[in-house]
Order: structure tokens, then C-alpha cells, then sequence
């Protein structure tokens, strides 16, 4: 089993869906970054690589993944996304998300920076239990802009969806 067949498979497996996976390969070809992000990974470490810069990426990750988990509340420009009390806030009104609406949003917002694919994002929210077609994340998305405004989450032609930037809001 080569390691994109590794991750799909891990996060097949319940009890392991969460867990952190990061690649550590020589493979520096797009697409076989974006392949690993589609399978689940959370990161992908390219070598050669020094072993203390390994070792600070590997903590800066953990800290991130930490922090948060334990902020429940985001705050991007006059957007706010309140995880405890399932509240979206968009120049101070409040908006009502569905549920898969809401933990859409609220997972790319936690992931900014990264791109997800349809398969991606079906896997993360949906799960693997569940026959929905990919399609169904491109109804989801058109509706969470719907409500506030389509400049917080990007369309990457033939890749997937990505939630802008912190720094640039």
C-alpha cells in the first residue's frame, strides 16, 4: 500500500478518522500533494528536509490543532462562527446555518489556506457512510455565500474550495 492508500484507509477506520496525518516524502509533483490532501492528509512535508526544521513544523501543527480546538469562536472581519452555540453572526445579525451548512463552514474556516476537493470536503462532513454526490458540497458552498457574501470562500478551478486568507480581511 503506497501512503495515499494508507491515509483513505485510516480514515475509513472510526476510531482513527481524526487523527493527525502528515506525508513526509520525496514526491514534490502538485499532483501528488493534492492527492494526499484529497485522501486526508493534514499536511505534506517535502524532502529533503533539516531535521530541527522538521521537528519546529511538526510542533507549530500540533500548537495550531490545539489552539484550535479549544477556540470555538472565529472571528474573520464582521463574520463570526460560534461552534458551542451553532451561531453564524454577519455584521452583527444572526444567520441561520443548516447543519451540514453550518460544519461546512465552520471546517474551512478552521482550515484556511488549504484547498479541499469535493470527494475532500464529502469525507470530512459527510462521512464515509453516506451516498452523496460531490456535487452536493457545490449546492452547500452556493448557499453558505448566499448568506454571507461570496468573498470569504474561493472556487479553485479544477481542484476544490479554499477559505480566504485571515490576513487578508
Amino acid at each position: 500500500m503506497d501512503g495515499i492508500e494508507t491515509c483513505i484507509n485510516l480514515r475509513k477506520i472510526e476510531k482513527l478518522s481524526s487523527s493527525s496525518i502528515l506525508f513526509l516524502t520525496a514526491r514534490s509533483e502538485e499532483y501528488s500533494e493534492v492527492a494526499a490532501f484529497d485522501a486526508g492528509a493534514d499536511d505534506y512535508i517535502i524532502k529533503p528536509i533539516k531535521p530541527r526544521a522538521l521537528i519546529s513544523r511538526i510542533n507549530s501543527f500540533y500548537k495550531k490543532k490545539f489552539i484550535s480546538e479549544l477556540n470555538t469562536v472565529i472571528k474573520i472581519g464582521n463574520l463570526l462562527i460560534d461552534k458551542e452555540s451553532h451561531v453564524v453572526k454577519f455584521d452583527d445579525n444572526e444567520i441561520f446555518f443548516p447543519k451540514k451548512e453550518f460544519q461546512l463552514l465552520y471546517f474551512l474556516a478552521t482550515n484556511s489556506k488549504k484547498v479541499y476537493s469535493r470527494d475532500s470536503l464529502l469525507r470530512n462532513i459527510w462521512g464515509t457512510d453516506v451516498q452523496v454526490v460531490p456535487r452536493t458540497v457545490d449546492v452547500h458552498i452556493r448557499k453558505i455565500r448566499e448568506k454571507i457574501g461570496d468573498h470569504y470562500i474561493n472556487t479553485i478551478k479544477g481542484v476544490g474550495y479554499k477559505f480566504i486568507d485571515y490576513d487578508l480581511l
